[in-house]
């Protein structure tokens, strides 16, 4: 058979069957990659989820942490009651200082004369503290720290055989002496002072903490 004949009945072997392949079935031929592609992009995740639960007390943990929250409720109510409590204390050292000057007045407690007991009175009322009238009774009122404690605005009682006859309100130290500002003696007027003996004791007003 001659050459040209063998060829022209191939292309038109191969023009046929090209026509019987659906166009689909095209693409499916042309880019198999693609195909691969598609089907690799919905394989189900083998990846396994991630836990988010939170591990749960026990009855024990839960008593403990309670204690815990109310302890510390506590302890800020208490630092508030004493805060307050020594602004307190310190206007009423302000107020006394405010005083110097005025007379010694035995039974007055102010506000332009004093006697000792008198002075405490009148300052602690004008901070808000309702202290009792006489230096013994002070003495009974409050409570009693010791001498290394002691902070200005705290009271000091004098005492001779174990009755309370004067009463100052500590005011620092000056030199290497605690001072105390007392209305001292008729005569004299409200000041500031060194304390002159050893008989005395330490009281105060603010919150044990």
């Amino acid at each position: 058979m001659p050459h040209f004949i063998r060829t022209t009945i191939a292309a038109t072997a191969s023009l046929g069957l090209l026509a019987l392949i659906p166009a689909g079935a095209h693409a499916s031929v042309a880019d198999p990659i693609s195909s691969l592609s598609s089907t690799s992009s919905t394989a189900p995740s083998t990846t396994a989820p991630t836990s988010t639960s939170t591990p749960t007390m026990t009855a024990h943990e839960r008593k403990v942490l309670k204690k815990k929250r109310r302890a510390h409720r506590r302890a800020i109510r208490l630092h508030k009651r004493v805060v307050a409590r020594n602004h307190v204390v310190e206007r009423a050292l302000a107020t006394a200082s405010r005083q110097q000057g005025d007379p010694y007045s035995y039974g007055s407690t102010g506000p332009n004369a004093f006697d000792c007991s008198g002075l405490m009175l009148f300052s602690f009322h004008a901070a808000g503290i309702n202290l009792p009238r006489t230096a013994a009774a002070q003495a009974g009122a409050v409570r009693h720290i010791p001498r290394s404690q002691m902070r200005p605005g705290d009271l000091v009682f004098f005492s001779d055989g174990g009755h309370v006859y004067h009463v100052g309100m500590f005011d620092g130290w000056s030199h290497g002496r605690r001072i105390i500002l007392h209305a001292p003696y008729s005569g004299q007027d409200v000041k500031k002072e060194a304390i002159w003996t050893n008989s005395w004791f330490a009281g105060t007003e603010r919150i044990k903490h």
